[in-house]
């Protein structure tokens, strides 16, 4: 009798544990972050690209104003998809735009710039990657919408036309 019954636990067992990862598969854990965040814009201090200036982000973002903070790089092939709508946006009088160019080299980052245009009024250097972590960017590209010193859109990827729509809708 008692070796019938430690297989049989044995078996009991086994169903629960393939039970316990059988559901623990089907449950999704993709992180999906709230676009809209309404939060300040962090204090930094960064160069400005290919210089040696310094600048602080209370000389940069003014008041009632919307900037469109755009995290990219000339590495990123998703960069080169979304550069179209920065020139667009770019066109627009009732948005500036602002790059943060994330661990990349200066001349190729200028090559970058020179075949496909500058959208940006005004590029950082971040060649460590502090500046993009402050922000809580989760990599390249990433468009933070700024009006009033705060954080008001997020976008992570690449912009496309629904991006873009959404952007021209909150500055008109």
């Amino acid at each position: 009798m008692k070796t019938k019954i430690i297989p049989i636990i044995l078996i009991i067992i086994f169903v629960i544990i393939f039970f316990i990862f059988y559901k623990g598969l089907q449950t999704s854990n993709i992180y999906t972050p709230n676009n809209i965040t309404k939060k300040d814009i962090p204090y930094f201090k960064v160069k400005i690209f290919d210089t040696n200036d310094d600048i602080s982000s209370k000389d940069i973002f003014k008041s009632n104003k919307f900037y469109l903070m755009n995290i990219w790089a000339s590495w990123c092939l998703p960069c080169r998809e979304e550069h179209t709508y920065l020139m667009k946006l770019s066109e627009k009088k009732n948005i500036e735009i602002i790059g943060l160019n994330y661990k990349d080299d200066n001349k190729k980052a200028k090559n970058f710039l020179a075949e496909l245009g500058n959208p940006y009024r005004l590029i950082f250097s971040d060649k460590d990657g502090l500046i993009a972590i402050e922000w809580g960017a989760y990599g390249v590209p990433e468009s933070f919408l700024i009006y009033e010193n705060k954080i008001i859109l997020k976008f992570i990827g690449p912009l496309t036309e629904k991006s873009f729509n959404e952007i021209q809708k909150f500055t008109q």
